[in-house]
C-alpha cells in the first residue's frame, strides 16, 4: 500500500509536470502566433492550469469558506477571459501552478520507520516451564515467566538474569556499540541481542510495557508540531482578496473602465511571492546536497534557521563509533609492550567479541610482527578469552576474569586502570602462566574533524550538547575535548526525548543529530532531525529531516549557515514581490498598464524572484 502511494505520488508530479510544459508552449505559441491555429492557443494554459486553480478555489470556499491566494486568482483569470485577455488569463494561471509544482517538491512527508523498528521487536520466546522449554510467540511471555536466551538471539523482553553469564549488545536501546558484560541480578532489556554465553532471565516486562514497545511509541507519538511551508500568499490571502476587490472595484467606479479594474485583479495576483519561498528552498537544497546533505523535508533548512541549539549523540556521530587500542601497558619485566601486544592479539584472534576483534585490527594495522599461533582457544562469555599461545597459557578479559583465576591486582596498576577507566576507556588485562603481565586499553576515537566543527557552531550562535547513552566518565572525556559545556549521560531514548522536550518547553528551537534507533524518538521530537546516512541506521533516516549521506560532520556548520543565508533570500524575495506588486497597482489604477503587460511584469518579477533564489546554489559561507 505505501509503496502504491509512492507511485502515485510521483505519478502525479510527472503528470504536473508535462501539463506546465505543455501549457508554456502554448503561451509562446499565443505571443509570438509561430504556428496558425484555430484559437488562441493561450487556452491550453487556462484549461491545463487555470481549470484546476478554480475548482480547488471553488471547493474552498464552500467546503471551509478557506479564502486562499487561488480564490484571487480565479477572478483574476475569470474576468481576463471576460474582456478577451486570454493570454493575460493562461500567464497568470501558469505561474500560479509553477508555483504549486515547486512548494510540492519542497514537501515531502517523512517516514517514521516505525515498520522497520517492528522487525527488531523479538517474535518468539525460549520459555522453561518445569523442566520443559517451550519456543512460544514472544507476545504470550507472563511477568514471572523463566526464559532462556542462547547465543546470537534478541532478547524477547524486558527481565533480570537468574543464572549465567554474557554480553549484551544494548545499541538498540543505548546506541553504544560495544556490548556489555551481564551476570546474575542484572537486567536486560527486549530488542538487544545475546553475544555470547546462555543464560536464563525472569521476565519483568512484557507487551507494551517491554523497552521495544515503547521505544515503537515513543516514535510514533514523537511529533514536534513541526510547521509546514505554507506560502506565504496563502497566510495573507484574505486581506490581499479583499483589497484586490476593493481596488478593482472602486477603479472601476472612478474610471468607468473595466480593463483597468481587471488589470488591478491581475497584477495583484501573487505570482512572484508565491514563488519566493519554494525557488529559495529548492535552490538550498540543491546547494545541500553537493555538500552530502539529502534534505528528506522540505520545511526542514527553515526550521534550522532559527536553531539555537544542536544536540549531538556520541558514539558515530562525534566519534567513530568503533573502539582503538590507545595505550598497552607491560607490568612484567619478561615481556615488553610489543610481547605483550603480541601476546593478546594472538590469544584474540579468533574472538566475536567486537574489543577482541577491534584488538587483532589494531595489531594488524601497526605492529610490526606478525599474528602469533594460537591453540586451544575459549571463549569465557562476558569476561574474556583463553588460549596457548606459543605454549604459554594467555588470559585475556575484564577484572572478574583475573579474579575467577586467583590472579591479583595491584595498587598501582588498579589505580593506572582507574586514570583509564574515568576518560571512558575499556582495559583488558593479559595474563601469561597465571601471571598478570600488563595491560590494553581501548577508547572510542574523537572524529578528526569534530573539534573544528564544534568551533564552528558556536561562532554561528549555537550551543552544542552532548546527550548519549555511555555513561558520565566516557561522556565527560569526549565533552571536555570538544568543549562541550552541556552533557547529559546514561541516556536511554526516552531520557533524549525528554532533554529535547524540555528545550522546546523553553522556547528553544533545537536540533538533534545522531545515528542509531536509539536516537530516532529524539531526531523525530526535534526541530530539526540530521541523521548520520552512512553509519546510522536506517530507522534513525527515516525519523530524520536531513541526512547526512557521506557522514563528514564538518559539514553542519555550512548547513547551518547555509539555513539561514536561505531565510535572508526568501524575505529579500518576498520584499521585491510585494513592492513591485504596489507598484504595477499604482500603474494599473493609473491606466497606464493592460492586462497583458501587467502580466508580463508578474513574468519579470518571477524571473528576477528564481535568479535571486539560484544563487544559492553555489553559495559557500566566506572563513
Amino acid at each position: 500500500m505505501k509503496k502504491l502511494e509512492e507511485w502515485l505520488e510521483i505519478g502525479g508530479i510527472k503528470k504536473d509536470i508535462t501539463l506546465l510544459i505543455l501549457s508554456g508552449i502554448a503561451l509562446l505559441i499565443s505571443l509570438f502566433g509561430f504556428i496558425e491555429m484555430p484559437f488562441d492557443a493561450a487556452w491550453i494554459a487556462i484549461v491545463l492550469c487555470g481549470i484546476p486553480i478554480i475548482l480547488e478555489a471553488i471547493i474552498g470556499l464552500v467546503t471551509a469558506f478557506d479564502i486562499k491566494a487561488d480564490v484571487l486568482v480565479s477572478l483574476a483569470l475569470i474576468a481576463s477571459i471576460c474582456i478577451g485577455e486570454d493570454f493575460a488569463a493562461g500567464e497568470v494561471a501558469f505561474i500560479m501552478q509553477l508555483g504549486a509544482l515547486l512548494e510540492d517538491l519542497t514537501v515531502a512527508k517523512a517516514r517514521a520507520g516505525i515498520e522497520k523498528l517492528v522487525h527488531l521487536t523479538p517474535q518468539k520466546a525460549r520459555v522453561i516451564r518445569g523442566r520443559e522449554e517451550r519456543v512460544i510467540p514472544a507476545e504470550e511471555v507472563k511477568v514471572g515467566d523463566v526464559l532462556r536466551v542462547l547465543p546470537g538471539e534478541s532478547v524477547p523482553v524486558d527481565g533480570i538474569i537468574t543464572m549465567g553469564q554474557t554480553s549484551i549488545n544494548q545499541a538498540v536501546m543505548t546506541g553504544e556499540s560495544l556490548p556489555v558484560d551481564k551476570t546474575a541480578g542484572d537486567e536486560v532489556s527486549s530488542g538487544t541481542v545475546n553475544q555470547f554465553g546462555t543464560f536464563e532471565m525472569k521476565a519483568t516486562k512484557v507487551g507494551e510495557d517491554s523497552s521495544i514497545q515503547r521505544m515503537i511509541r515513543l516514535v510514533q507519538s514523537a511529533d514536534a508540531g513541526k510547521a509546514k511551508i505554507v506560502g506565504i500568499a496563502d497566510r495573507w490571502a484574505t486581506w490581499i482578496v479583499v483589497i484586490a476587490l476593493l481596488a478593482a472595484l472602486l477603479t472601476w467606479i472612478f474610471s468607468g473602465e473595466i480593463i483597468r479594474a481587471v488589470t488591478i485583479l491581475v497584477v495583484f495576483c501573487p505570482c512572484a511571492l508565491v514563488l519566493a519561498t519554494p525557488t529559495a528552498i529548492m535552490a538550498a537544497i540543491g546547494n545541500a546536497t553537493k555538500h552530502g546533505f539529502l534534505v528528506r523535508e522540505g520545511d526542514a533548512l527553515e526550521r534550522l534557521a532559527a536553531v539555537k541549539k544542536i544536540a549531538f549523540d556520541k558514539t558515530g556521530t562525534l566519534t567513530y563509533g568503533t573502539p582503538k587500542v590507545t595505550a598497552v601497558k607491560s607490568v612484567s619485566a619478561d615481556y615488553t609492550e610489543e610481547m605483550l601486544y603480541a601476546y593478546g592479539a594472538s590469544a584474540e584472534q579468533f574472538s566475536e567479541h567486537p574489543l577482541g576483534k577491534a584488538v587483532v585490527r589494531c595489531f594488524r594495522e601497526t605492529a610490526s610482527t606478525e599474528i602469533l599461533t594460537s591453540e586451544q582457544f575459549q571463549m569465557l562469555p562476558g569476561r574474556g578469552v583463553s588460549a596457548v599461545v606459543e605454549r604459554r597459557k594467555i588470559l585475556a578479559g575484564n577484572a572478574e576474569m583475573l579474579a575467577e583465576h586467583q590472579i591479583g591486582l595491584s595498587d598501582e596498576v588498579r589505580d593506572e586502570a582507574e586514570n583509564y577507566l574515568k576518560k571512558g576507556s575499556t582495559v583488558i588485562y593479559i595474563a601469561a602462566d597465571g601471571a598478570l603481565i600488563g595491560y590494553i586499553v581501548l577508547s572510542d576515537t574523537i572524529r578528526s574533524e569534530s573539534g573544528q566543527m564544534i568551533s564552528d557552531l558556536i561562532s554561528l550562535g549555537v550551543a552544542p550538547v552532548l546527550l548519549t547513552g555511555d555513561h558520565e566518565n566516557a561522556a565527560g572525556s569526549i565533552a571536555g575535548q570538544l568543549h562541550i559545556n552541556e552533557v547529559h549521560a546514561n541516556c536511554l531514548p526516552e531520557d533524549k526525548l525528554n532533554w529535547i522536550d524540555s528545550y522546546q518547553q523553553k522556547k528553544e528551537a533545537v536540533c538533534m543529530i545522531g545515528d542509531g534507533v536509539n536516537d530516532a524518538p529524539a531526531l523525530k521530537k526535534a526541530t530539526v532531525g540530521i541523521a548520520m546516512g552512512g553509519v546510522g541506521s536506517d530507522i534513525a533516516v527515516d525519523a530524520a529531516d536531513i541526512a547526512l549521506v557521506d557522514d563528514e560532520v564538518r559539514e553542519l556548520p555550512h548547513l547551518l549557515a547555509l539555513s539561514k543565508r536561505m531565510m535572508i533570500t526568501i524575505k529579500c524575495n518576498l520584499s521585491f514581490s510585494m513592492g513591485l506588486n504596489f507598484l504595477a497597482i499604482v500603474l494599473a489604477i493609473t491606466g497606464i498598464l493592460n492586462p497583458v503587460v501587467g502580466a508580463l511584469v508578474h513574468n519579470a518579477g518571477s524571473v528576477l524572484v528564481i535568479i535571486n533564489s539560484a544563487l544559492l546554489l553555489k553559495w559557500r559561507k566566506r572563513k
